[in-house]
């Protein structure tokens, strides 16, 4: 199982639709005895959260979001834990909104300092 992603900050590598994360956004994570949460935020999300669980490589969670436009929207997402071949972490995500149409794929990776 790659490490923990306690204290790990990662940024999507691509950006989503507007209104949705992009490359500024930045996502917090926090572990703990298979718990998992974050805070995120930038380019259009103001404040977002996150909350789950992690068995393995697989994290299952609940996500729900300010815009910067005044609205709110959340969904579901499971996640593939991956260690990249540079120590990294990734995780390639399957998410559906739950409170608007719409699913997809994503990609978010772990920042290092020089990444910003």
């Amino acid at each position: 199982m790659p490490r923990s992603l306690d204290g790990l900050v990662l940024a999507p590598v691509a950006d989503q639709a507007p209104g949705q994360v992009g490359t500024r956004t930045r996502f917090t994570y926090h572990e703990k005895d298979g718990e998992i949460w974050a805070e995120y935020a930038g380019g259009d999300v103001v404040r977002g959260h996150l909350v789950g669980t992690r068995e393995g490589d697989r994290l299952d969670f609940r996500y729900v979001q300010l815009k910067r436009d005044g609205t709110t929207s959340s969904g579901h997402c499971v996640s593939t834990v991956v260690e990249l071949p540079d120590g990294r972490v990734r995780l390639e995500e399957t998410w559906e909104w739950e409170s608007q149409p719409g699913q997809g794929t994503s990609v978010v990776e772990q920042v290092t300092r020089h990444d910003g």
